[in-house]
């Protein structure tokens, strides 16, 4: 049975016990009070816990994601980059919808929509992990009476009508021409303050992401035994202390610990970051040097795309590749192994003579 007790403040307290369950929460007005109570009351009855006065106060989807951000907040694990995008697109499309009116039919329609802007099925799938992510969590976490059933169907009508799928793996390379028509473009623009062509050849030399070029600090650099730390690296299954040490040489061509020395000499110190530049700047003079010298579909991601490969044309087996790149899934590992033909000769001469090459001398 539910009471209701006004406090001297003028506020009011209500209580429930029922089947061994107690639940109390606070209100403004009366009528409120009242009906939380009431709904308290139907959800123990039905063998449910009884939502608090926050979550029974929810009327939106954007209310859910609040909701999650402010959860995840609390527990140390605040969205990074990506996800925020992710749920800032959602709020902005979806964020008004209420929430029991967010069934299949509307999903569906957001994803055809989303498709006629530009997202392909990749960034699509993405939209809909992240929409059952947030209602699941809100059901679980606080037992708020909603269902991630209609985001299946929409998910599974999506991916009939060819607007959900695996994305096309990348293989793009640049071949030597085009990293030489790159580098002669930084080096001849008198304009340009960032070291281009030097992080251009670190980022082959260590396969290293973008963001993690730019975030690694002296701090974190071995000099006894060349290594580098790479903090905080990115894992889908474990975003925060995943800290990696990998080793800096020229395996790939490129000598990553003469690079590193070569931008202390140039910043002519070893403190804060290595390459304390903008992700977002390094990004741009990127792409418009590609533009420049006619080097299409070429994204700075595909530089560790490269320095993988070139790893495994070196003769590195996957498990030593991957201490370097810090796969943990050697499955996702196999896609980089876009080895060039003509490296097999490389790889041959450094086993000894080949079996051709013996049949040449008799």
């Amino acid at each position: 049975m539910a009471s209701v007790t006004k406090l001297p403040s003028g506020a009011y307290r209500v209580q429930i016990r029922r089947k061994g369950r107690y639940a109390s929460e606070t209100f403004l007005r009366r009528d409120d009070a009242h009906r939380w109570a009431r709904q308290a009351e139907t959800r123990v009855d039905q063998g449910l816990a009884p939502t608090s006065m926050s979550v029974s106060s929810l009327q939106t989807f954007g209310d859910l994601i609040d909701l999650h951000i402010t959860d995840m907040c609390e527990v140390g694990k605040p969205p990074r980059r990506s996800k925020a995008a992710t749920l800032t697109t959602l709020k902005r499309n979806l964020g008004k919808e209420k929430i029991g009116h967010l069934d299949r039919q509307k999903l569906i329609d957001y994803g055809k929509m989303r498709a006629e802007q530009g997202a392909g099925p990749v960034t699509l799938s993405v939209d809909i992990g992240v929409i059952k992510m947030i209602i699941t969590h809100a059901a679980a976490v606080h037992g708020l009476d909603i269902s991630p059933e209609p985001v299946d169907l929409a998910r599974v009508a999506l991916k009939r009508l060819g607007l959900i799928g695996k994305g096309t793996e990348r293989d793009r390379r640049p071949t030597t021409d085009e990293l030489n028509r790159l580098f002669r473009c930084f080096d001849d623009n008198e304009r340009l303050t960032l070291p281009m062509t030097r992080i251009v050849k670190f980022a082959v030399a260590s396969a290293m992401r973008l963001d993690e070029i730019c975030r690694v600090e002296w701090t974190d650099l071995d000099i006894d035994r060349r290594m580098l730390m790479i903090r905080d690296r990115k894992d889908p299954r474990n975003k925060t202390g995943n800290d990696q040490r990998i080793p800096l040489f020229a395996a790939t061509g490129f000598d990553s610990w003469a690079l590193v020395t070569e931008q202390a000499k140039e910043l002519g110190h070893a403190r804060g970051r290595i390459f304390p530049y903008n992700s977002r700047s390094v990004g741009s003079a990127f792409r418009r040097a590609c533009v420049e010298v006619s080097v299409k579909d070429l994204h700075f991601h595909d530089l560790r795309h490269e320095g993988t490969s070139r790893l495994f044309e070196a003769g590195f087996a996957i498990e030593q590749v991957s201490l370097v790149t810090g796969h943990k899934d050697w499955k996702m590992l196999r896609r980089y192994t876009h080895i060039r033909p003509e490296a097999l000769h490389r790889l041959d001469a450094s086993r000894g003579s080949s079996p051709l090459g013996d049949l040449a001398a008799e």
